[in-house]
C-alpha cells in the first residue's frame, strides 16, 4: 500500500490521460500514474516496461516522476528518451517488454500534456484507465525496489521503418514535422531514402512556433502545401505532435484526408490480402467503404478512437484500418498500431509504384461534405442527446426510409447521402458530419442535423 492520490476529474479519458500542466496535471500525478500502471503490470506477471516522452517543455519532468513511480513497484524501466509515440510502441515489441508509457500531449496546445499506455502488445484504454484512478485513490500500489537503464533505439526504429520501403524509383517528398516529436528520427529516416527529401520544422520545440502540429486542420498545412508546389515534389507528408497521425498533400497541392488515404492504401494491401476486412471509423466517407468493396475487400465500419480500432483489427484479423483523423494502422507487414512515419514510408513507395498521388485520390468519386463540426455540450448531457436523436430517427425510419447505424453515435443514410452525430470521448462536445453528392442534398442533411439537435435543446454553431 502507499499514499492515496486523487486525479483531477477531467484527466482520465477514454483513450489516454490528458491535462493542463500546473492546473489539472503535474509531477505528483505522473508519479501516481507510474505507481498505478506499474502495479497493473506487476500483478499481471510483468517485470519490464519502456517509457518515452515528446518534445513538450513539461515532458522531461513528467517522465522523471513517472519513472520514480514505476520503479517503486519493483519494475525494471527502460528509458528510451525523446521521440514519437510509435517509437515507444516499437520499443515494447522490439525489446519484448511487458508494457510502456508515452508522455505526450499529442496535438493539443503547448500547455497540455498526457500519457498513452500499452499493456503487453495491446492498447491500454477504457476501464483500464479508470483502474489507474481507482488504484491511486485507494493507494493500492505494489511495492518493490526497481531499476532503470537508458537505451537509444532510434537507429533500430529507423531501420525497421526503412525495411518496408518498396518504391521502384527515387521520389521527391516534403516532410513537415511541425516542431513535434518526429523531427530527429525523421532526419535519420530521410537520409536513408532514395530521391530528394525536404524537411520542414524538424527541430523539436514544444512551443510549436511555426504552426500547430495537427494535420487535420488545413491552416496547419499551408507551409507544406506551398513547399510541395514550389519544389515540384511528388507529395508532402505531415505529422501531428507525437507522430501517430499522418496528413498528406498531393503534387497539385491538394489535401488528401485520412479516410481517403485508407482507400489508397487499401488498393495496395488488397493485392496481397484479397478479400480482407478493411476497417474505417464512422466519420469516414461512404466513398471509402464503396471503394474497398469495389477492390474486392470487405469494408467494416467501426467506432472512432485509435485504441478501439486497434482492438477491432486484432479481433477480426484486419491488415489495414484507419480513421478520418489520420490514425492509420498497418498489420500488413507491420505491427497493427498507428505509426505515421511508417504510413509515410508506405505512401512514398505506393506513389512510386502506382503513379501520381492526385490520380490515386481522384479514383474516389467527388462528394461534398462538411468538416467535423463540434457542438459544445455539457459533459453530463452529451451522451443523453445522442440517445434522444437515436430514438427519434429510429422511430421515423420506417416512414422516411432512412437507414440508421448506431455503432458509435448515430449515422443516418438517406437518399441525399449521410449524416452523423456522435459524442466525443475526449471533449465536452458533440461531433457532427454530413456528406452528399449535391449542394442541395448537403444542405438538407445539415438541416436534419440542426433540427434533431434543436429538439434536444442544442443550437448549431454559427455558419453551420
Amino acid at each position: 500500500m502507499g499514499l492515496s492520490h486523487q486525479f483531477h476529474g477531467t484527466v482520465l479519458r477514454e483513450y489516454d490521460i490528458r491535462g493542463i500542466i500546473g492546473k489539472t496535471l503535474g509531477p505528483a500525478d505522473a508519479r501516481a500514474i507510474g505507481q498505478a500502471f506499474g502495479t497493473i503490470v506487476r500483478r499481471g506477471g510483468g517485470s519490464k516496461v519502456a517509457i518515452g516522452f515528446d518534445g513538450r517543455l513539461s515532458s522531461p519532468g513528467l517522465e522523471a516522476a513517472a519513472v520514480e513511480g514505476l520503479k517503486s513497484t519493483g519494475l525494471h524501466v527502460v528509458r528510451i528518451g525523446l521521440g514519437p509515440t510509435p517509437m515507444l510502441y516499437f520499443a515494447c515489441r522490439h525489446l519484448h517488454l511487458d508494457g510502456g508509457i508515452m508522455i505526450t500531449g499529442s496535438h493539443n496546445p503547448p500547455e497540455y500534456n498526457g500519457f498513452k499506455m500499452m499493456l503487453g502488445k495491446a492498447p491500454f484504454f477504457g476501464d483500464q484507465i479508470q483502474q489507474i484512478g481507482r488504484l491511486a485513490a485507494d493507494g493500492d500500489f505494489a511495492q518493490g525496489t526497481g531499476s532503470e537503464e537508458t537505451l537509444d533505439i532510434r537507429d533500430a526504429y529507423v531501420e525497421r521503418l526503412v525495411q518496408d520501403y518498396d518504391g521502384d524509383m527515387p521520389m521527391s517528398c516534403v516532410w513537415d514535422a511541425g516542431n513535434g516529436a518526429t523531427g530527429e528520427v525523421l532526419g535519420r529516416l530521410v537520409a536513408k531514402l532514395p530521391g530528394r527529401h525536404t524537411t520542414l520544422f524538424a527541430d523539436i520545440d514544444g512551443r510549436f512556433p511555426n504552426h500547430h502540429p495537427d494535420p487535420t486542420v488545413p491552416e496547419n498545412l499551408v507551409d507544406i502545401t506551398r513547399e510541395v508546389k514550389a519544389s515540384g515534389a511528388a507529395l508532402g507528408i505531415a505529422f501531428d505532435g507525437d507522430g501517430d497521425r499522418i496528413g498528406a498533400i498531393d503534387e497539385q497541392g491538394r489535401i488528401v484526408w485520412g479516410d481517403q488515404l485508407v482507400a489508397i492504401y487499401a488498393q495496395d494491401v488488397l493485392r496481397t490480402h484479397p478479400g480482407a476486412t478493411i476497417i474505417a471509423d464512422v466519420k469516414t466517407s461512404q466513398t471509402v467503404f464503396d471503394e474497398v468493396a469495389r477492390l474486392g475487400g470487405t469494408p467494416l465500419m467501426w467506432k472512432t478512437g485509435h485504441s478501439l480500432l486497434k482492438a477491432k483489427m486484432a479481433e477480426v484479423g484486419s491488415p489495414l484500418a484507419g480513421e478520418m483523423s489520420g490514425h492509420i494502422f498497418f498489420a500488413d507487414k507491420f505491427f497493427g498500431y498507428d505509426d505515421a512515419l511508417y504510413c509515410g514510408i508506405r505512401l512514398l513507395g505506393l506513389v512510386s509504384r502506382l503513379g501520381p498521388l492526385s490520380a490515386l485520390r481522384d479514383r474516389l468519386p467527388p462528394v461534398l461534405n462538411t468538416p467535423e463540426t463540434r457542438f459544445q455540450v455539457d459533459e453530463e448531457r452529451k451522451f443523453a442527446v445522442v440517445e434522444e436523436v437515436k430514438a427519434r430517427v429510429k422511430a421515423a425510419a420506417a416512414r422516411t426510409g432512412a437507414k440508421v447505424n448506431d455503432i458509435d453515435g448515430v449515422r443516418v443514410n438517406t437518399s441525399d447521402g449521410w449524416w452523423l452525430v456522435r459524442a466525443s470521448n475526449t471533449q465536452d462536445v458533440l461531433v457532427a458530419r454530413a456528406e452528399s453528392a449535391t449542394p442541395d442534398g448537403l444542405e438538407r442533411l445539415k438541416d436534419e442535423i440542426k433540427s434533431q439537435l434543436a429538439e434536444s435543446g442544442i443550437a448549431a454553431p454559427p455558419g453551420f
